[in-house]
């Protein structure tokens, strides 16, 4: 079978460790990578352009944005941030996995244009976890505690419109659920109709 890449959409609650899972996952596995989203905003010391961010004008997103070259967009505290288009089919073309670290607004746009994407919800085992990492943290004040997990209450009515809950108990777990669950995606018959298709035309000399 010819192998094409899926896009993974990941979401959690802030604390939840998405980014702690997903940095494992491509550290363990070659076939996974995540994308790198394109922002108005300038880059803080020790950030580079095409690592953590594309660093583009306004002008320039805007001009994305006409030209349909962004798969999903949204504007924060008057900047824009949103993900290239090309930079993601080409990495699927080539048989890569992208996994896309983005808020359950872009994850449905996403669903919308790519129905075969897998979206994962990863949540901690409860909430009272939940605030023990916040806090764990220490740089955060009390009322920033409070609003994150004010957030995570709001984020919490769209669950039901992902595709997987992954609870993040143990790290290590984690990473290989996530694992699994898109390598069981990959097997899916939707997406590999041309091999079903073949073996069907081969069978027919029997």
């Amino acid at each position: 079978m010819n192998r094409k890449g899926i896009i993974i959409v990941v979401s959690g609650f802030s604390g939840a460790g998405k980014g702690t899972v997903m940095k494992a996952l491509t550290a363990k596995y070659d076939q996974y990578a995540l994308s790198v989203s394109a922002t108005t905003r300038t880059p803080r010391t020790g950030e580079v352009n095409g690592r953590e961010y594309f660093f583009v004008t306004t002008e320039e997103f805007e001009k994305m944005i006409d030209e349909d070259g962004l798969i999903e967009h949204a504007k924060y505290v008057n900047h824009y941030y949103g993900t290239p288009r090309k930079y993601v089919e080409d990495k699927l073309a080539n048989g890569i996995d992208v996994i896309l670290e983005i808020e359950i607004q872009g994850a449905l746009q996403i669903k919308e244009q790519y129905k075969d994407a897998v979206l994962l919800f990863i949540t901690p085992p409860s909430a009272g976890e939940l605030e023990k990492r916040l806090r764990g943290r220490g740089t955060e004040t009390d009322e920033v505690i409070k609003k994150r997990l004010s957030r995570a209450k709001e984020e919490s009515v769209g669950i039901e419109k992902y595709d997987y809950i992954v609870v993040n108990d143990k790290l290590e777990e984690c990473v290989e659920n996530v694992h699994r669950i898109i390598s069981a995606a990959h097997c899916s018959p939707d997406r590999n109709l041309e091999f079903i298709d073949d073996i069907r035309h081969q069978l027919e000399k029997y």
